[in-house]
């Protein structure tokens, strides 16, 4: 296997590291601050569009994710023929034309028409980004860098929900695309004022059929990167599945839903130390031994956790304790693995990073709404379908991790 070499681009105007974190932080957050700022939107979106069967509202979550992995299988591709920071543009232009359709709609169609429209806009800077980071890094030191951008990135989950609180207070559930809006704009300037581009002319792939096909031909073929896959497909799965079903948890299962916002922010904050953990002990364990603990860990978390649900072994008083600390748990393993999995992933085909990128985040995420959507339409005023996907899926990853190699 041909190890590859760390390639550094020497850009017009380079970025200083902590600008180009937060920058980075910034465009991976569309993703996250599109789901996140939309789960205090749910109950009044189910009241108003779909009062006879209010699960379907969660649907508005996956669309959103399913747009997202369609979107990523083009992203990368393009970023491969035209340059990163073109990309990203495009990409932004579709998010806010979706955007701007979603606050139109007046029926449960027309927006979960526009969410899947806003996934395909916000695949760009979430794939292309991570491509940008590949033009300049390799191997564990993009583990590292991808760890401390995820470090800046937990802030913006965690202070979406209360942002959208706030917007749905002024404007209602319509409000909370205005800020979707303003996000957008501020990140597509950003980029386009600051970063010089990563990916010179010499250095592109022509968006023609043939090469296309060699290289997708190339990532579908190699079982590290196929493995690497697998196991994210699990990781989203699980935790899209919990996303889908938070606010109801939250909510009427635990009676917090009022203080939701707040509890959200605070289990963010308290996973976000799996990614300080990462950047700080990945180049000495390596990607491949942190991501398999990881697993391990929510497996026997998971396991516990469903033996007290399905017993009813906890006292009242500490019910709400258990489930939100199995929270915390699930987003600390997201922030501990995904970074180090996607980085495996890209380890040996960074002259197709753009392209490998798409394959890797198109598959693994629109799986993974296959796992969560049943997840969230089971939920049955209990954590225990989502606690046991959990443990599936986790148990699953761990068995899977000892057929990766760093």
């Amino acid at each position: 296997m041909i190890q590859e070499t760390r390639f550094q681009q020497a850009p017009l105007r380079r970025l200083p590291m902590p600008e180009f974190i937060a920058m980075l932080a910034f465009l991976f957050a569309t993703v996250a601050f599109s789901i996140d700022a939309m789960l205090p939107a749910l109950p009044q979106i189910a009241r108003d569009l779909t009062p006879d069967n209010q699960n379907r509202a969660q649907l508005i979550l996956t669309a959103f994710v399913a747009g997202m992995g369609t979107g990523t299988l083009f992203a990368g591709p393009i970023s491969d023929a035209i340059g990163r920071k073109r990309a990203i543009t495009i990409g932004f232009g579709v998010y806010i034309l979706a955007t701007l359709a979603a606050i139109m709609s007046n029926s449960i169609e027309m927006l979960l028409a526009a969410r899947f429209a806003q996934g395909l806009g916000a695949a760009a800077p979430r794939i292309v980004g991570l491509a940008l980071v590949r033009d300049l890094y390799a191997g564990r030191e993009m583990a590292r860098i991808t760890s401390f951008v995820m470090m800046v990135f937990i802030m913006i989950p965690a202070l979406a929900p209360s942002i959208g609180a706030g917007m749905i207070r002024l404007a209602g559930w319509h409000g909370v695309f205005g800020g979707f809006l303003i996000f957008a704009l501020i990140g597509c300037t950003w980029l386009n004022l600051r970063q010089a581009e990563t990916l010179p002319p010499e250095r592109r792939r022509p968006l023609r059929a043939g090469p296309l096909k060699a290289a997708a031909r190339e990532v579908l073929s190699s079982p590290h990167v196929m493995m690497c896959t697998l196991i994210l497909t699990l990781g989203f799965g699980q935790m899209f599945g919990l996303l889908s079903s938070a606010q109801q948890l939250f909510g009427e299962a635990y009676g917090k839903g009022d203080a939701f916002p707040a509890w959200f922010a605070a289990m963010a904050l308290l996973s976000g130390s799996g990614t300080i953990l990462n950047a700080t002990f990945v180049t000495r364990f390596g990607m491949r031994r942190i991501a398999k603990w990881a697993y391990i860990m929510q497996t026997f978390v998971s396991g516990a956790m469903l033996v007290l649900l399905a017993g009813n072994l906890l006292p009242a008083g500490l019910q709400f304790p258990a489930f939100f600390l199995w929270c915390v748990s699930v987003f600390f393993m997201a922030g501990v693995t995904f970074g180090n999995l996607n980085a495996l992933a890209l380890q040996y085909v960074g002259h197709i990073a753009g392209m490998a990128a798409s394959i890797v985040a198109a598959i693994s995420t629109v799986a993974a709404t296959l796992i969560a959507a049943p997840v969230g339409l089971l939920y049955d005023g209990t954590a225990v379908p989502v606690v046991a996907a959990t443990l599936i899926c986790s148990g699953l990853a761990w068995f899977l991790m000892r057929f990766l190699y760093d």
